[in-house]
């Protein structure tokens, strides 16, 4: 069985989505029996192992052009696949995972689905944020 995380939409961003070739209806994140994990937004997709992932958080209150769209971070090697601009959840990988924007991959992988705190479920880690 696979569970599937639909993104939460902001509907303001929609025309910016669609450029990406976002697809609300089938786009989101899959979490298999298994063991792996499938993230898909429009054009792109990132697929790992369950194994891999170390950790995963929920981040909040992002500034709107950081976080929709596909977007490589400017202050490491992590990805968003972003689609409003209030939560998501970030994913940490054990060993970095390529996308056809890094082939050298990223470490980690923000995803805004509808439901944050049951995607960190499924990834095995809580819902509260690492401690400083």
């Amino acid at each position: 069985m696979t569970e599937h995380f639909a993104y939460a939409v902001d509907k303001r961003y929609l025309p910016l989505l669609l450029a990406f070739g976002f697809r609300g209806s089938k786009d989101g994140v899959s979490v298999s029996e298994d063991g792996r994990f499938v993230a898909t937004f429009g054009f792109l997709k990132l697929e790992t192992t369950l194994a891999n992932i170390t950790g995963a958080h929920i981040t909040r209150n992002y500034r709107w052009w950081t976080a929709v769209g596909v977007r490589g971070s400017m202050a490491d090697d992590g990805l968003t696949f972003g689609t409003n601009r209030d939560a998501g959840v970030c994913i940490h990988f054990a060993d970095k995972v390529p996308s056809p924007l890094r082939r050298r991959g990223h470490s980690a992988l923000t995803v805004t689905v509808a439901d944050l705190e049951a995607l960190t479920s499924a990834l095995g880690s809580d819902a509260a944020p690492p401690a400083p």
